[in-house]
């Protein structure tokens, strides 16, 4: 059986061993160690990675029957060899891991709000918690302030074994799942938790806990929250963007927001302005379509307007007078087709039945239906085809452009 350095010493990260066993699958070796500092995946902790004579290990696997596998792409030369933990990963797991404990504890403290599950990702961690109430910023602040004062005050922790029968003397979190070799993490004056994870030594080595959103999540508060150097890389990444916007308005941090809300107005204004002409324009255009119609029916094809300019514009056109209107645009590739609902018509009933036949689709109510399609040569000859058709079933006289 292998022995697990990770229990002996969290901070072991350079040892040398032998190699007890080599399993070959899929293309990938599977490495069994006689000791190893490599944690494997287990209790909402990430597995490490590093090296094995110098062999990248891509993954760490507890297997069924309690071996520890080190996943590699190649097989080491010799028996004996020389190991090495990412120490910066397993430093930064033993840090949110100890902060997931210190913050969930404190939340218990505070709340009476047990935590329900744990993850460690990449960029984050969340904890999920039973609040029982509306959790607010209030909360979130009154938790982040104590957890970091126990931080401050640098409280030992402490990780050892104990006895199913020394368990029943301990005020510990939760039961533990196994019955012997019970091990637990203890934060000096805080909690008695059962964990088979990496943990630092004491809270100072924490760093600082930084939560930076809470949210509901099904019947439980989830909120998330990075620790040590996490929590100082993103404060940097923030401040550095904070900093930027700050040159950006030539203005202190604390009237950035103030500029963004002036902006935010003006853009609104602006916004309004361009509706009101593209309004203007609509009429016009409309006005203008209407002029040149003898029939009843209007096509026309647009080289650089948008499906939604196009739809305001038959809209316009059809609340105008009583007629069919046929709009294309190039630059989307679609048509619009509308009336005024004063002629017994579908529109979206012609458009299932002859967009086929073009690699058109698209769809619609009675009076307006549009639809897309894959080339601008399908486009046109669906185009030409509908004025043809509508205006030989329909009599209209018309003028295309």
């Amino acid at each position: 059986m292998t022995k697990k350095l990770y229990y002996t010493s969290a901070k072991i990260y350079e040892w040398n061993t032998k190699i007890q066993e080599i399993i070959e699958e899929n293309g990938f070796y599977y490495i069994t160690l006689e000791e190893t500092a490599f944690y494997p995946e287990g209790g909402g902790q990430p597995a490490d990675t590093g090296n094995i004579a110098g062999i990248t290990v891509l993954d760490v696997i507890k297997s069924k029957d309690g071996k520890i596998l080190h996943k590699t792409e190649s097989r080491p030369d010799s028996e004996t060899v020389h190991c090495e933990l990412d120490w910066s990963r397993r430093f930064d797991h033993m840090q949110q891991h100890s902060g997931q404990h210190l913050l969930s504890a404190v939340c218990r403290e505070l709340y009476d709000a047990n935590t329900v599950s744990f993850h460690l990702g990449k960029e984050y961690l969340t904890i999920d918690i039973m609040s029982g109430f509306q959790w607010t910023e209030v909360h979130t602040g009154a938790a982040e302030k104590l957890v970091n004062q126990y931080i401050i005050e640098n409280r030992e922790i402490l990780i050892y074994n104990v006895t199913k029968e020394q368990l029943q003397t301990l005020p510990v979190v939760k039961m533990p799942k196994v019955s012997e070799n019970i091990r637990i993490v203890e934060i000096e004056g805080i909690e008695y938790n059962p964990c088979g994870g990496t943990h630092v030594g004491r809270t100072g080595e924490i760093g600082l806990i930084k939560v930076f959103k809470a949210e509901k999540h099904k019947e439980h508060t989830r909120l998330y929250f990075k620790c040590g150097f996490r929590a100082l890389n993103d404060y940097s990444e923030s401040l550095g963007i904070l900093s930027a916007l700050s040159n950006k308005f030539n203005t202190g941090r604390t009237e950035i927001l103030n500029r963004v809300e002036k902006l935010e107005n003006d853009y609104k204004q602006l916004l309004s302005a361009n509706e009101n002409l593209k309004l203007e324009n609509a009429n016009f255009l409309a006005d203008s379509l209407l002029a040149e119609n003898g029939g009843g029916f209007i096509s026309h094809i647009f080289e650089d307007s948008s499906m939604k300019e196009l739809l305001y514009l038959a809209g316009t056109i059809v609340k105008k007078e009583k007629v069919t209107v046929l709009f294309a645009s190039r630059k989307e590739q679609k048509v619009i087709l509308s009336h005024s609902g004063a002629i017994p018509f579908h529109c979206g009933q012609f458009l299932k039945a002859e967009l086929s036949s073009y690699n058109g689709k698209g769809g619609g109510n009675e009076q307006t239906a549009q639809a897309g399609f894959t080339s601008q040569n399908d486009l046109m000859a669906f185009f030409q085809y509908t004025v043809e058709k509508l205006v030989h079933e329909n009599q209209f006289n018309t003028r295309s452009s």
